[in-house]
């Protein structure tokens, strides 16, 4: 069945445009998800962890600066109630964050405090006083109704606060009191703030959340969230000491790309076990990408369209002159230098298919002919390596080009130490394998001017360009490389073979003998490497 040219070339034209562009579609898209997750997820988590840490660093400092307040004189027994109420309002005045400070003696009695607030309430049943006298306490978020009342909040809402206490020791190192504050927990919305505002503006719909370590409940986050029970993965994830990020799905309806820490405290702070999680919306995450891939798709089908009536106008330019192919091809046939297309699908060519095909193949049989024999009568069969034919043409270029630089050839004569013992044990295909091998080591570490020629056997040279000055320098850190690399195991059908090297090497210099005589040195320096130990370098300088 023969088709219209036309109608081949705008049909083959249009989908292959089609099916590049759903390949590259799918491609970009997958890649394009892929970066994108890693990137924002990346970023999420890293925020989460800043976040976490600035958090413990918060209660840290805090907890510290009760500790090294606990430790004044002005507290000690008997205590002036006055210089202690001027010391606790100074430290609220200085941080705002301490909306009630006091001192209790060791009866729980409110001795001091901010603004008299408490003062000479019994709070002995509270674990801010009972906790204290077992060491440093600091406590999760919790409601204080009474002091929410007594502080007068703005909203009207029941205020949160974090316990920070510490006992107080009299001179004799007996406990004499406690020292305890309540932190109002509206610190935490600055520390978002100065964290999720910025991130905001880089990545739209992003969420944050602080989650208790008791009962998973959510101290900080979105309004209608706080106090309800977080249950996502990303929780649990973040609960085993990982910060990372994850996709994940909620109810299964929407799909979050989510950034999870722990806060596992901050020097000798223990930290009270909040998680943070920042979370973006899949959708709104990975909407530059399904923009890319719609704009992939819709230029498309337009290129397609293009490349349709590109085909379609190509054809009939192509259809008038292919009459004058058999005049071409004959031109070629005589020996003229002229370039003609060629096939064998439409009815208009049939005519020179065998007259192109005879001319093709006959040139292509010879040619291939040819560079065959040439590149048998230059390598090894076994390793593909040059052999001592392609190392002698080697050598005439390189002797010229050394005289010419002033520079040397450093000649390192090779042979494989164990190698016998390998053909023996496994046989001959195994040692060939093995063979194949040490060559391409061997090519591993040698520059793409410099030459590795098989002799036979396991016999190998090694021809490196170096310098005037420090040529035997040069080819020691070579053949070091090389004994590092074949004494590496090889691994050859299952079996694990272990061989070494022992090297000769000698330099020529343009002013010294020539090659012959430089390799005969080599050659003599290899078997006193042999002699010596194996497996080493022994040089023998040129006459």
């Amino acid at each position: 069945m023969s088709l219209s040219l036309r109608t081949l070339f705008s049909t083959a034209f249009a989908v292959i445009i089609i099916l590049l562009t759903a390949l590259l579609s799918y491609v970009i898209g997958n890649r394009a998800t892929d970066s994108a997750q890693t990137a924002i997820g990346s970023s999420l988590a890293a925020e989460a962890s800043r976040m976490s840490e600035k958090l413990d660093h918060f209660m840290w400092s805090r907890s510290g600066e009760i500790e090294v307040l606990s430790k004044l004189n002005a507290f000690q027994e008997p205590v002036e109630s006055a210089e202690v109420n001027g010391l606790l309002n100074q430290l609220k005045t200085s941080l705002p964050v301490f909306t009630w400070v006091g001192f209790l003696d060791r009866t729980g009695n409110v001795l001091a405090s901010t603004d008299h607030i408490l003062q000479g309430t019994n709070i002995s049943q509270r674990p801010v006083f009972q906790e204290a006298l077992k060491g440093t306490f600091i406590g999760d978020v919790h409601d204080a109704v009474l002091l929410s009342k007594l502080l007068q909040s703005s909203t009207g809402e029941v205020l949160q606060f974090v316990d920070v206490s510490v006992p107080v020791m009299d001179k004799q190192g007996r406990t004499s009191g406690v020292l305890a504050a309540h932190l109002s927990w509206e610190w935490s919305r600055e520390v978002e703030a100065s964290i999720v505002k910025p991130l905001k503006e880089r990545l739209k719909g992003v969420e944050v959340f602080v989650v208790s370590k008791k009962d998973d409940t959510i101290l900080l986050g979105p309004e209608a969230l706080v106090g309800k029970r977080m249950t996502d993965a990303a929780l649990q994830e973040a609960r085993s000491g990982k910060s990372s990020w994850m996709i994940e799905q909620e109810h299964r309806r929407d799909s979050y790309l989510t950034g999870y820490a722990y806060g596992d405290g901050y020097l000798n702070y223990p930290g009270l076990g909040w998680t943070v999680i920042i979370r973006q919306p899949a959708e709104i995450a990975f909407a530059p990408v399904y923009q890319l891939e719609r704009f992939i798709l819709i230029s498309g089908l337009l290129m397609a369209a293009v490349f349709a009536g590109i085909g379609w106008l190509l054809a009939g330019w192509i259809s008038r002159p292919l009459r004058n192919i058999t005049r071409t091809a004959d031109l070629l046939s005589s020996g003229a230098d002229v370039e003609i297309p060629s096939s064998t699908r439409f009815k208009d060519v049939e005519i020179l298919s065998a007259s192109l095909r005879s001319l093709v193949s006959n040139l292509t049989k010879t040619e291939t002919k040819l560079s065959y024999m040439s590149d048998m009568a230059l390598h090894d069969k076994l390793t593909g390596l040059p052999n001592r034919a392609a190392l002698d043409e080697f050598l005439a270029h390189a002797v010229s080009k050394a005289k010419q630089k002033r520079t040397t050839l450093s000649f390192l004569y090779m042979d494989l130490d164990g190698f016998k013992k390998v053909n023996d044990s496994f046989g001959h295909t195994i040692g060939d394998a093995l063979l194949q091998e040490v060559a391409f080591r061997l090519m591993d570490c040698t520059r793409d001017n410099e030459i590795v020629a098989r002799l036979g056997g396991d016999e190998f040279v090694i021809v490196l360009h170096t310098s005037a000055g420090k040529p035997m320098q040069e080819a020691e850190i070579v053949a070091s490389r090389i004994i590092s690399k074949i004494n590496q195991p090889i691994l050859i059908i299952g079996e694990e073979l272990r061989v070494g090297c022992s090297v000769g090497a000698a330099v020529w210099t343009p002013d010294g003998d020539d090659t012959t005589q430089t390799m005969r040195l080599a050659d003599e320096a290899l078997y006193i490497s042999k002699r010596s130990g194996k497996n080493r370098i022994t040089f023998e300088a040129a006459s």
